[in-house]
Parts: structure tokens; C-alpha cells; sequence
């Protein structure tokens, strides 16, 4: 890229670290302008941004993974109910319940109940969860990411004690949404669902995969502007990784480099942001994680769930499960965050309040 483009591209960049706002067009002016080094550029603006907000500390949340059924058919997922070649499994409570003693003896203060949408998680069994949770580790955040549920479902469980409620907006671009889903979902439902969770009072989180079939210059810019104007508490991004049992199975997998790229610009958007270097970072780079933490990222969550699951949720192929991804290599983790200049810490890691 000629020195000139370099030089706008680092002008939005800092314009973006002070305003705290872009405009759509500007947005995808930066979308375009990636390369390595405009990407070094916003991530030491994003560090600075970062390190002011949140220092050094690494939140980790302990992931349990309750169920790998799911009613959608989403054309990504691994999960999807046309995949008859999917092992399916569903934890019991008492099974939860387990995971989140072992997380907490290993300095857990978050844990992050995910999986598909499955019709045998009632409110009243999810609701049971949270509160026992809750009476045994009244000190810890239960975050839920249990998918798409009615307003008076997503009230019961937060009037149960769930703290956060993660639910990806998987692209603010409600034609790229389309060509992403089965007809039967609607991208109006979706942001409706958000509305209604942060309406209700839950620590919302959002994201989007990086790199999804079809994804345009234009779609990643919409992203952030909705990031922008949504303001969540937290942001969840990963590249895109295909699955063998799905109809995307030979597209080819999302940028780790633009990943984090994007994981800067999001951190100059809020400063307060709990970003997490995700799973899916770890999956295509050996140290996807530590990249993600330099890139601005603040958050890690290691898995947590019973070891016979994990390799049965298979949201895409190869999804990293063991090392530093799992609880039990929560040692490993320490180490390679202290070897970048950061620390894992025991805290419920909410997010910061600037205004």
C-alpha cells in the first residue's frame, strides 16, 4: 500500500481513538486499508487504550458447554439439526453444577453456560441452574449463551441471577445475515433479542464471525458501527472456520491477522470492552490467544465442560479443546500470558463503567 493510504488509514485510526466514532464509509475505509503494518498501528493505539482501562489483567471465564442439541439449521454450524453425523449430548444439572465447583477451586469467578438452542433447557431448568449456581458460589457472574428465547424468558433468567446473557449478532448486514441462516430466522429477530436483553439489564454481549461466506468490506464496517451505536459489554469475534457436515464445508477459513485487526479497532470504539481472545483464535494459530491479547483483547475462556463432551461440540472441525483452552491447563495459560506482559487474575472481570 503506498505510504499516502498508510497515512489516511492512520488518521481514522487516531481519529477513532479520540472520537470514539466513525462513519460508515470510514469504516470500510479502514476494512480495506488492512495490512500488517496499518494493523501494528491500531494495536498499539489499542493497547495504550486498553492497558489504561484494564492494566495488565487477563478476565478468564470458565465455559461450560450444556448441550450440543440445536433446533436451527444454521449454514455454519456444526451444531445444525441436519447434521445427523453430530454426537449429541446434554449435561445434567447436577453435572453443571460439578463443573462450576472444579472451575471455582481453580480461581473461576465467571462461568459462561453456552449451547444450542435445545428445548429441554426450560426456563424453569435453566432458572434451577442459575440459582444454584448462584447459592453456591454467590461471589461468581453466571453469564448464559443459550440463543434466541422470548422477552419473558430471557426476564425469568435474569430474575433467577443470570448476570450476562451473550447472544453473536453474527453480521449487522441483514442481507449477509440471510444468505448465513435457514429462512425460519430472521435477522429483525435477532436485534430484536438484543434490544430486549440489554433492555432488560443484562451485561449484553454481541460479535461476529471474521471471514463467514459472503462477507463484504461493506458487512465488517456495518458491524462495527452497530458496536458503536449497540454499545455492549462485551464483544465476541472469531474467524470463521468451516465444517465438514455443513454446506460451507469448502469455504475457506477466516483470517487470524484480520481478526485481530479488528479486535483493535473494536477496542479504540470502547475502551471498556471485555474482549475475548477466542477459542476460535487458538484453533487456526498456535497463539491465536496471545495474538488476540496484543491486538487489545482482555478476556480468555477456557473450557470447562466435562472432557468426555468437549470433542462433541463441534461448532466447526478441530475446534481446540486442550492445553490452554481447557481449565485444566489453566497453568500453561498463566505462563503464556506472563510471557507477553500480562496476568490472569481471579475476578468476575465486569465490564469497566466510563461514563
Amino acid at each position: 500500500m503506498p505510504e499516502a493510504d498508510h497515512r489516511r488509514a492512520y488518521e481514522l485510526i487516531d481519529r477513532l481513538a479520540v472520537e470514539r466514532s466513525l462513519g460508515p464509509a470510514e469504516y470500510e475505509e479502514l476494512v480495506r486499508a488492512f495490512t500488517p503494518e496499518v494493523a501494528a498501528y491500531a494495536a498499539d493505539r489499542a493497547v495504550r487504550e486498553r492497558r489504561r482501562v484494564y492494566g495488565t489483567d487477563v478476565y478468564i471465564r470458565g465455559l461450560i458447554e450444556i448441550s450440543s442439541y440445536c433446533k436451527n439449521d444454521c449454514l455454519y454450524c456444526g451444531l445444525r439439526r441436519s447434521n445427523r453425523s453430530a454426537e449429541r449430548y446434554r449435561l445434567r444439572a447436577e453435572d453443571i453444577l460439578a463443573c462450576c465447583d472444579v472451575g471455582y477451586n481453580l480461581g473461576f469467578r465467571t462461568f459462561v453456560l453456552q449451547g444450542g438452542e435445545d428445548a429441554a433447557f426450560t426456563d424453569e431448568v435453566v432458572c434451577d441452574i442459575v440459582c444454584a449456581i448462584k447459592a453456591a458460589h454467590p461471589d461468581c457472574a453466571v453469564a448464559l449463551s443459550l440463543g434466541e428465547r422470548a422477552r419473558a424468558s430471557y426476564q425469568a433468567l435474569f430474575d433467577a441471577g443470570a448476570d450476562r446473557y451473550l447472544l453473536r449478532h453474527e453480521t449487522a448486514d441483514p442481507k449477509h445475515y440471510a444468505r448465513l441462516h435457514p429462512a425460519e430466522l430472521s435477522w429483525e429477530r435477532r436485534m430484536q433479542c438484543l434490544r430486549d436483553l440489554r433492555d432488560i439489564g443484562y451485561q449484553v454481549g454481541c460479535g461476529f464471525m471474521v471471514g463467514s461466506p459472503y462477507q463484504t468490506a461493506v458487512a465488517l464496517a456495518a458491524d462495527l458501527k452497530f458496536v458503536e451505536t449497540f454499545r455492549p459489554a462485551m464483544v465476541g469475534i472469531g474467524p470463521f472456520i468451516p465444517h465438514h457436515a455443513t454446506p460451507f464445508a469448502r469455504e475457506p477459513a477466516g483470517s487470524v491477522d484480520l481478526t485481530c485487526y479488528l479486535l483493535s479497532l473494536l477496542r479504540l470504539i470502547d475502551p471498556a470492552l471485555l474482549l475475548p481472545a477466542t477459542t476460535a483464535l487458538g484453533t487456526l494459530d498456535a497463539t491465536g490467544r496471545e495474538r488476540g491479547i496484543c491486538a487489545g483483547a482482555n478476556v480468555v475462556m477456557p473450557n470447562l465442560s466435562p472432557t468426555d463432551v468437549r470433542q462433541k461440540y463441534e461448532l466447526y472441525d478441530k475446534k481446540a479443546h486442550a492445553g490452554s483452552e481447557a481449565a485444566e491447563g489453566l497453568a500453561e495459560l498463566r505462563r503464556r500470558m506472563e510471557a507477553i506482559g500480562y496476568r490472569v487474575v481471579i475476578d468476575r472481570g465486569d465490564a469497566k463503567c466510563l461514563d
